[in-house]
């Protein structure tokens, strides 16, 4: 678990299934990834979640308040197979449930996840990316320091077999003053 002042990044376990099928299932949380996900797509992400932080010890992690209400995630992907357009990668990402927004809740538990990613599991080479109009990531991506790299822009498709242009952000060297 990692701690910060308001909230705690915990491991993934059952408790946090349905949270997390909900927060994927709101379509204001999921405009940015195209609308909601089923609870069929949502177990496989979770799954997907438990199994890098049992494997390579880093991931998206639960966020929690105080009170153990999960609020979202946030945390660092290891995104190994080369099929992706940057091929294999490690990324800063976060989703937070709604009524979480607004809080510096996003900002607070990746910049937590990022340093345990480059303390503990020793990664040097982080990237971020978002859509052109996700203001609200691009604003957290910008509280936390990084860098737009626009010569790693990608486009994708998405689940649903739609276009998706990411704009890429880095961590810098020798984050987060770098």
């Amino acid at each position: 678990m990692i701690e910060t002042p308001r909230l705690r990044l915990h491991r993934w376990n059952d408790r946090h299934r349905d949270a997390f099928a909900a927060m994927h299932a709101d379509p204001d949380v999921m405009a940015d990834y195209g609308g909601p996900i089923g609870r069929a797509e949502s177990e496989t992400k979770f799954e997907r979640y438990a199994a890098a932080q049992r494997d390579h010890g880093i991931s998206r992690w639960a966020v929690e308040d105080v009170g153990g209400a999960l609020l979202g995630y946030a945390g660092v992907m290891p995104r190994l197979a080369n099929d992706h357009p940057l091929g294999a990668h490690f990324e800063i990402g976060w989703r937070f449930t709604r009524k979480a927004w607004g809080h510096g809740y996003a900002t607070e538990s990746a910049s937590a996840a990022l340093r345990h990613a480059i303390d503990n599991a020793g990664l040097r080479e982080i990237v971020s990316y978002t859509s052109l109009d996700n203001v609200r990531s691009k604003a957290v991506m910008a509280r936390l320091n990084l860098r737009r790299d626009p010569g790693r822009d990608f486009t994708t498709l998405t689940l649903r077999g739609e276009p998706w242009r990411g704009l890429v952000w880095v961590v810098p060297s020798g984050w987060p003053r770098g």
